[in-house]
């Protein structure tokens, strides 16, 4: 809208018309709840409208043609204008953290890793590992700098996982079987089971004692 306005508010209100036409629900957002932004043309669009917390009268007046976004609250508190309303309701969205994002992120990734390779990469290096090198060239020589991390990545999961600790601890697989053993030892993760992670045992990581 700042680059093109003109442009930008013919295609909105071109897409609002068709989508309207075919019962497709298009949302359309904006930081900016100005009049250069929301213009009257695209208000008209787009009949149904919510409103999160504004930090004046005059956005809000800009996104609802009337006053009371200002006094929300955030985290998803809004208002919410319907078509067939002549005033907005106060309503409460779900809030959902960045952490609980992140979280749910890497529980679909690495389900969606597991589910895609019954026979997982984890398993095959680690039997190819151990019939190399046998079981103890996988444990860890010393105390590792890493092992807190692994520790308190584990404290955060139901489940733990090389792949898990690849991604998040940024190792490659060889250190992060390490890991998962000395978890392993010090009673943090449950035993090794064929095409599963590791289940974690213990809400939070001890800190060395098992």
């Amino acid at each position: 809208m700042m680059v093109a306005p003109f442009e930008v508010e013919k295609l909105l209100c071109r897409l609002a018309q068709l989508a309207r036409a075919t019962g497709i629900h298009l949302v359309v957002a904006t930081q900016r709840p100005s009049v250069d932004v929301v213009t009257g043309l695209i208000k008209a669009n787009f009949p149904t409208r919510i409103a999160f917390a504004v930090t004046s009268i005059t956005d809000s007046r800009t996104i609802l043609d009337m006053g009371g976004a200002e006094k929300l609250l955030g985290q998803g508190d809004m208002l919410y204008l319907p078509t067939d309303a002549g005033k907005p309701k106060r309503i409460q969205g779900v809030y959902v953290s960045d952490a609980e994002v992140e979280r749910l992120v890497e529980f679909w990734a690495d389900e969606r890793f597991h589910a895609l390779r019954p026979d997982t990469a984890d398993d095959l290096l680690e039997e190819a590992l151990i019939a190399q090198n046998g079981s103890d060239d996988i444990e860890l020589e010393e105390e590792d700098p890493l092992l807190d991390d692994a520790r308190d990545l584990a404290g955060r999961h139901k489940r733990l996982s090389p792949s898990l600790l690849q991604r998040r601890l940024n190792v490659g697989f060889l250190k992060a079987e390490r890991l998962i053993t000395a978890l392993e030892r010090e009673g943090v993760l449950g035993p090794r089971i064929e095409g599963e992670s590791r289940e974690v045992l213990v809400g939070t990581a001890p800190d060395g004692d098992a």
